[in-house]
């Protein structure tokens, strides 16, 4: 047996366990070695029957009786039945499909059982396939066990692991022991280095591989644990590193910073910058006069001013002459992820810029549009300033000789045909994370590269933008503008409809326009999208969790409101007398463009969504949002949806409408109502809905395992102080043979990449 051979070459594989291991992603022995416990059975938590309750997951330690086999009266499926007692009554147990299990035991032997509590109106209080061990106490032992454990040696806990349809934890637990009796496990090496295991006092890598599956204590778990959630963030720590140090190796432009000249541009702004604002931009000019490329990423709550950072540093670029030349201006590229988006940030730089003679440029896939127009007209003996459309070929040749200094655009700004003649400073907009390759597609010159501006209004926890954009300097915007008023946040529950509905009337006839938020696109496409960043990254999660999370409040997807069906319903029964359009992500692109549009311009009225409008859209005179489902979806998402009513200094309103059934639900959303800090409410959403909810390994490339080490601010210090230190001693890792393998192996290409 060794670590590299395939599962299949030494268990045997129905089709269906195939199947299931592969879409969890396991191939190897190394693979299920890795598949770490969810959860353990810790005997300390063994409940007493008289105290469950339907729904729970539970252990349960007791005396099994009543064993016997037989098949299903209607479906003739082959079952095993027993009825598990302890001192405080008794509970059911039935084994669908595995007879056998109880043919394996004998009545009046001591097991402790887990497994999830169900009420079936054939079994009464049951516990379904659960997973059984049998235990070495007497049943005059059981009462002591209970309460005080004196004399009783029992393990920590039996591991629970993650199951995919077609696999059980069970089969894991089985497969991964006989993995670990081999001698296969005593040749792996450690490849994270020892000081680095004495400094935090984490175990050696075989001693942790058996601790997270065997452990004898709860602390054995805790620290085998506390080393690979350590691991994975130092990690993503080194590739990041290793990225930023190749990204500096290369020439950027060191400026000048005109001050008399940005103080002047600021000035013609009609608000004073918040101090957030302005000491933001003064972190970033001093970043442009550094020996070395900027890397930063800037998060700012939707409305805290961004844009303005952008262009006041843009500002301070273009100021600059390409090098050896008294003539020109550096140019500057600024990326968004839409064409709405891009549009609209091309028109506000029309209004920053239009004063300064400087040419700024539109560039997408439908089309390219250049400010000023030579051609413009003349109203009241002034020439109007307008842009015009212009041929791509005519912008790609003014842009490759330098004569638009600022070209706005979606991803068609990285196409093969693009080059800039001076690119001194690339923005990104809501694109996340975008890797050191695409910005090398952007600076086409060989040993040059851009200063890089990331810029985002998704909160994200502060440990998790550490780990996820470790190669980027942060800076946070954390202060809204003065004047802007705070949303009215009430939480709508189904008795509470009608009298919204009235509010919303109101807005309507001011002329005011209103988004609704749904948590489906519609039946018949089968699409749901809660709690997610983006309805782009809620589509690709896994669907077990999407289930769970609709399960823990009471509802199923089948009963979340639609967008298709709601705008149907809103049409003819509420709003009557307004235009209604719907969008998602399954319309084409165009479609959706055109619907923004349509919204912006007046020529809708009310527009029922998926939260595929969550980022990047601006229409001031929107002033309403209401969120159906809103228990679905994070807080910070949320706040993120919310934010969407905030672009103007009109008084705005948000009806979360939710059939919140917990408490701890209807807490979750009352921070909402008394916040307005998105990047609070981010911290708190990591803390109430767990690190896997947040998440999800599909989303940002981290495990559930991961995502803890990320609610540790302590251990993401930790594992980038040291990840920083080998990568500048090493950038190679050459002294670091295992260590320099295994990140190869690993592979750490996080999504938004």
């Amino acid at each position: 047996m060794k670590l590299d051979d395939k599962i299949e070459n030494h268990f045997r594989l129905d089709i269906n366990q195939k199947k299931a291991l592969n879409q969890l992603g396991l191939q190897s022995l190394k693979d299920l070695l890795y598949h770490f416990p969810a959860r353990y059975s810790d005997m300390s938590e063994v409940r007493n029957i008289n105290t469950l309750t339907e729904g729970e997951n539970v252990t349960i330690l007791g005396k099994i009786s009543g064993l016997k086999t037989k098949k299903g009266v209607k479906t003739n499926v082959p079952m095993g039945q027993a009825i598990l007692s302890d001192i405080t009554g008794f509970i059911n147990i039935v084994w669908f499909h595995q007879p056998y299990i109880a043919k394996m035991l004998k009545n009046d032997s001591v097991v402790r059982v887990t497994g999830k509590v169900s009420n079936s109106k054939t079994y009464g209080l049951t516990l379904t396939n659960p997973e059984i061990n049998k235990e070495n106490i007497l049943p005059i032992d059981i009462h002591d066990s209970l309460f005080n454990n004196k004399g009783i040696e029992i393990k920590y806990g039996f591991p629970v692991y993650r199951e995919s349809r077609g696999i059980t934890s069970k089969w894991f637990y089985h497969s991964i022991q006989k993995i670990l009796k081999n001698e296969c496990v005593n040749t792996i090496q450690d490849y994270i280095p020892n000081n680095i295991l004495n400094t935090y006092k984490l175990p050696a890598l075989h001693t942790a591989l058996f601790w997270i599956h065997m452990p004898q204590k709860k602390e054995h778990a805790e620290i085998a644990r506390k080393r690979f959630a350590f691991e994975e963030v130092f990690f993503i720590q080194l590739a990041r590193q290793q990225e930023r140090k190749k990204y500096e190796e290369n020439f950027s432009y060191k400026l000048k910073i005109p001050q008399k000249d940005i103080d002047d541009f600021i000035s013609r702004f009609p608000f004073t910058p918040t101090k957030a604002q302005s000491e933001t931009i003064n972190t970033i000019l001093g970043d442009f006069i550094k020996d070395k490329p900027m890397s930063r990423l800037v998060e700012g709550d939707v409305g805290s001013g961004k844009t303005f950072v952008a262009a006041t540093v843009a500002y301070a670029v273009i100021k600059n002459r390409p090098v050896g030349q008294n003539f020109g201006n550096l140019q500057v590229a600024y990326m968004a992820p839409t064409e709405v988006l891009a549009t609209q940030l091309f028109e506000n730089f029309i209004s920053y810029f239009e004063h300064t003679g400087i040419s700024i440029a539109l560039m997408t896939g439908s089309g390219c549009r250049k400010f000023p127009s030579k051609s413009a007209g003349w109203e009241n003996g002034s020439q109007i300033k307008t842009w015009t459309p212009i041929a791509r070929n005519q912008l790609i040749k003014w842009v490759k000789n330098g004569e638009i200094p600022i070209v706005i655009g979606t991803h068609a700004l990285i196409s093969k045909t693009v080059e800039f003649e001076d690119l001194g400073l690339v923005i990104i907009d809501e694109q996340h994370r975008f890797g050191t390759n695409q910005r090398m597609k952007l600076a086409k010159k060989e040993g040059h590269v851009p200063h890089y501006l990331s810029m985002t209004a998704t909160p994200i926890p502060r440990t998790l933008a550490l780990t996820i954009y470790g190669d980027l300097d942060l800076s946070i915007i954390d202060q809204m503008p003065q004047g802007r008023k705070k949303v009215i946040t009430e939480i709508v529950g189904e008795n509470k409809r009608e009298e919204s509905y009235e509010k919303i009337k109101k807005e309507l006839e001011y002329g005011r326009q209103l988004y609704v938020i749904c948590p489906k696109i519609g039946e018949e496409l089968g699409q749901s999208v809660t709690g997610s960043l983006t309805e782009t990254i809620e589509s690709s999660r896994s669907k077990n969790l999407s289930r769970d999370l609709l399960r823990a409040d009471g509802n199923t997807l089948s009963e979340l409101r639609n967008v298709t069906d709601e705008a149907k319903r809103l049409k003819k029964d509420i709003f009557q007398n307004y235009n209604i359009e719907i969008m998602h992500s399954k319309m084409t692109k165009d479609k959706k463009e055109k619907v923004m549009r349509d919204f912006a311009n007046k020529k809708i009225d009310i527009l029922v969504s998926t939260s595929v409008i969550e980022v990047g859209v601006n229409v001031p005179n929107a002033t309403v949002i209401i969120i159906e489902g809103a228990e679905r979806f994070g807080l910070a998402q949320l706040h993120q949806l919310r934010g969407r009513v905030i672009r103007s200094n009109y008084q705005s309103y948000c009806y979360l409408f939710a059939d919140a059934k917990s408490d701890k639900t209807i807490d979750r959303l009352k921070a909402l109502t008394k916040a307005t800090n998105g990047f609070e409410l981010a911290e708190l959403d990591l803390s109430l809905r767990g690190a896997g909810l947040l998440s999800g390994d599909k989303q940002w490339g981290i495990t559930d395992l991961g995502m803890e080490a990320i609610k540790n601010i302590k251990m993401v210090e930790a594992a980038r102080t040291e990840a920083i230190r080998i990568i500048t001693e090493d950038q190679e890792l050459k002294s670091y043979p295992y260590l320099s393998t295994t990140l190869i192996e690993k592979n750490l290409k996080l999504h938004f990449e």
